[in-house]
């Protein structure tokens, strides 16, 4: 037995998922269930399991751990939901979802779960195992499989990886700089709203790949911008309103002086 609960907390575990089903069985009930629910299918209910998976996320951003345990709930409940429309629809079911990922992480890691007189190596590469899985599945590409529903910075933060590992890569960090200045340049130039919109693309694109060569994450790295964003706006307002004036009233010169105010108090801040 591999799970480390003793066997009340096993007991409990697989009561409290036993419950979860149940009470979803219950919604999509056709004669007695809720007509909301009944209502949903796999694309209207798509765009709930990516909220709750960002507030998962954000939970976590937040260090705020009663927060996350009814997120991560909120998000169980999504896979639940699938699952039993899966199941409605008799393409698969919950058990089914569990066992196969359950058997998916046997299979990525098996000098945990090889038997002894099996002798694999601790290094052996995870992406070497997801490759063999897709070359199983037929996927014959380099970028098969990186999801589209990803957000765009941590998709093409993917595309990037999958291409570098077949060798389509720049040697250094120089090269993906000099690309992010091309594209900068190509981006001034262009002279139509179709241009300007395609060269903003390669843009972004290049300024990932940069990020990438150096180590760093695109996606956290913009929300952190963005935390940062709101918190130094809000004091901008808040400071504002505390001299009786309103924000959106003032010219750029008044509200760029409330801005480096706000980023001295957090400079303030970060040295007590």
């Amino acid at each position: 037995m591999y799970y480390r609960f003793g066997g009340k907390g096993l007991e409990n575990a697989a009561s409290a998922l036993l419950d979860l089903l149940t009470v979803m069985a219950r919604l999509r009930d056709p004669e007695t269930g809720c007509a909301w629910d009944l209502a949903q299918d796999f694309e209207s209910i798509a765009p709930y399991t990516i909220e709750e998976a960002y507030e998962v996320a954000d939970a976590i951003a937040r260090c705020d751990m009663g927060d996350l345990s009814d997120e991560l709930g909120d998000l169980l409940l999504q896979v639940v939901f699938h699952a039993r429309m899966a199941e409605e629809a008799d393409l698969f079911d919950f058990a089914q979802v569990a066992s196969g990922i359950a058997a998916k992480m046997r299979r990525r890691h098996p000098h945990i779960f090889a038997d002894d007189s099996t002798q694999v190596s601790a290094n052996r590469n995870w992406e070497a195992v997801k490759a063999e899985e897709r070359a199983a599945r037929s996927q014959s590409g380099a970028l098969d499989g990186v999801a589209l529903g990803l957000p765009a910075l941590m998709r093409a933060e993917k595309l990037q990886k999958r291409a570098a590992r077949v060798g389509f890569d720049w040697p250094d960090d120089r090269g993906a700089a000099a690309k992010l200045a091309e594209e900068i340049r190509e981006f001034d130039a262009a002279q139509t709203d179709a241009e300007r919109a395609e060269e903003a693309g390669d843009l972004l694109f290049s300024a990932v790949n940069l990020l990438r060569k150096r180590g760093i994450d695109p996606e956290e790295a913009l929300r952190a911008a963005n935390r940062k964003f709101e918190r130094r706006f809000t004091n901008m307002e808040q400071r504002a309103a505390r001299e009786g004036r309103a924000f959106d009233t003032l010219d750029l010169h008044a509200q760029e002086q409330l801005w480096q105010a706000a980023k001295r108090d957090e400079k303030n801040e970060s040295e007590r």
